[in-house]
């Protein structure tokens, strides 16, 4: 389901608890509809709201993180929302005003990446393709900034992925090195055979459509297809290197 095919109806009756639920009050104000009350759990199209809540607050905090949003983190937030998330008109509006009100709220980013994993903790590659996006913003302006990289380096423990994460993302945002084993999670050391396992391994767990059937919204399986490709990728380079 599209996290913005019924996002407007979503709005009467949230409940989603904390600082994403606090984050979509604000954002929408009186809309909220006082049948909130009612409700004691939040249903499936909550979480997407909350979701996408927690993704743009993120955003914000690291695009804040040096003290001031940059014109190119602009132009990347409006890349994302515009070519990766291909959001209609009321969509962008909910995500900027997300974008703006968490960046200059006093919640930390970590709260709101907590919030997140809570949400997706039951799909990690999910989180992973959320802190590539991190990433990303991060380097819009072509470098890291020390508070930025603190931030990032934080987000594995936060999200309960290894370590080794953060040095694979840094070599390929910043260091711009393109390690094919590190993309299938193997070494020079092994067998094709062993790197084959991990590729079809990596393949099945980065599929489009199983990342949906964890709860990956629909807006962001185009960069889930960008991870499909790059494994792909590494997997036919390597079997180029290994058949000669």
């Amino acid at each position: 389901m599209s996290l913005f095919g019924g996002i407007i109806g979503g709005f009467v009756g949230f409940t989603f608890l904390g600082p994403i639920g606090a984050l979509v009050g604000s954002v929408v104000g009186s809309r909220m509809s006082e049948d909130r009350s009612k409700r004691r759990h939040p249903n499936n199209l909550d979480h997407q709201v909350a979701f996408f809540a927690a993704l743009f607050a993120c955003l914000a905090k690291i695009a804040k993180a040096d003290g001031i949003v940059s014109k190119e983190e602009v132009a990347k937030i409006e890349e994302f929302i515009s070519v990766k998330f291909n959001l209609e008109k009321d969509q962008r509006n909910f995500a900027i005003n997300c974008f703006q009100q968490a960046k200059d709220d006093n919640i930390s980013f970590d709260e709101y990446a907590n919030q997140l994993y809570l949400l997706l903790k039951q799909s990690p590659n999910s989180l992973l393709i959320f802190y590539e996006l991190l990433f990303e913003l991060a380097m819009a302006d072509g470098e890291l900034h020390p508070s930025e990289e603190k931030i990032l380096k934080r987000v594995p423990s936060i999200f309960k992925l290894s370590q080794s994460v953060f040095e694979e993302l840094y070599d390929k945002y910043v260091s711009y090195i393109k390690n094919y084993y590190q993309v299938l999670g193997a070494n020079e050391n092994m067998d094709f055979s062993e790197i084959r396992k991990l590729y079809l391994k990596k393949r099945k767990e980065f599929h489009p459509d199983m990342l949906i059937s964890k709860g990956l919204p629909e807006e962001l399986i185009e960069k889930a297809k960008n991870k499909f490709i790059e494994i792909q990728e590494a997997y036919e380079e390597l079997e180029k290197k290994y058949e000669k």
